[in-house]
């Protein structure tokens, strides 16, 4: 039997030591999470369900702060990795 957290403290990490911290503009830098510091939705293109733009024929995710709200972040990121996966397995 797997034993769940009694926290959920696994859902936010933040590194105020990078260079590039918090790297989306923010009002409140207490909650930026950098847990997903590069986006695991990226390959769902316009299908993330966060704030992106194209430029240029390119994905352009700097106005999109999804990933990194505090909570609701993780919860969206996770939810989105089951269409992730399964792109995964159409390819493989």
């Amino acid at each position: 039997m797997i034993k769940l957290p009694e926290t959920e403290n696994y859902k936010f990490v933040q590194n105020r030591n990078c260079e590039y911290f918090p790297c989306h503009k923010t009002n409140n830098p207490d909650e930026f999470n950098c847990l997903f510091c590069f986006c695991p939705l990226y390959m769902l293109k316009d299908k993330c369900g966060g704030n992106l733009k194209y430029t240029k024929n390119i994905k352009n995710c700097s106005d999109c702060i999804l990933p990194h709200v505090k909570g609701k972040g993780y919860d969206h990121v996770m939810e989105k990795m089951k269409e992730v996966v399964k792109i995964g397995s159409e390819r493989g």
